[in-house]
């Protein structure tokens, strides 16, 4: 994935929103909304990440940035089936100065399979056999918290336009991080794909994570941090 292109995807699958670890672990989902103070391409942005409700157990949850030079959005539809979070539909979206890019997907459940459209490829349509526990790259970071709660291995089978993708995350260690001018222990979990590594800061006394750093080639190429839960 080229970062100009799908930065938020990169972070959507490994970590960029590790939301809500109270909120999955321990009860049903429920609606939250942060604000994030962001950097990207080298430009302060402003972010932020939630989740909404759709009626009839069907959860909206989203992620956006956006500075001087992109606007970049990405939200799935979900619900909770059988203990497990399914995904039903996704937006994908970014505006990159003049280049513009926008993805919609569909995951039947009733057929198993799933289908994407808009700006790609033909062979990257799809359809793709969906299984049981199929995710794709945002509700990724939504079981990443649920299951690190639960201490249960950071493994998942990510399916995200027209492939089908294994991911492993790891704990990397614990740190101490700043919201709102008070620090919190937070659990630093780490993904690595090549040249690009994802790590993000989740705090247990938050709804959503508390840092987000995206890495290129040694160097930073989106950070996320939190500013204020609403």
């Amino acid at each position: 994935m080229n970062t100009l292109t799908r930065p938020l995807n990169w972070i959507a699958a490994a970590a960029l929103s590790l939301a809500s670890l109270p909120v999955l672990a321990a009860q049903p989902v429920k609606p939250f909304q942060a604000d994030y103070l962001a950097s990207y391409m080298g430009m302060q942005a402003n972010g932020t990440m939630s989740v909404s409700s759709e009626g009839a157990n069907k959860w909206r949850y989203s992620l956006k940035v956006k500075n001087q030079l992109a606007d970049l959005s990405q939200s799935t539809v979900f619900e909770e089936a059988n203990g497990q979070l399914r995904p039903l539909s996704s937006q994908d979206s970014s505006v990159l100065l003049v280049k513009k890019r926008n993805v919609q997907a569909n995951y039947n459940w009733t057929s198993n399979q799933a289908t994407w459209t808009g700006d790609l490829k033909p062979d990257r349509r799809g359809p793709v056999a969906l299984k049981a526990g199929d995710l794709d790259a945002l509700l990724i970071n939504l079981a990443i918290v649920r299951d690190l709660a639960a201490n249960k291995p950071l493994s998942y089978r990510m399916v995200d336009e027209g492939r089908i993708k294994p991911m492993t995350y790891t704990v990397v260690g614990k740190e101490q991080v700043s919201v709102g001018g008070k620090n919190y222990d937070a659990t630093k979990v780490s993904r690595v794909d090549g040249n690009k590594e994802l790590l993000a800061w989740i705090v247990p006394q938050l709804p959503v994570p508390a840092r987000l750093l995206q890495r290129e080639n040694g160097r930073d190429a989106l950070d996320l941090t939190i500013k204020a839960v609403n």
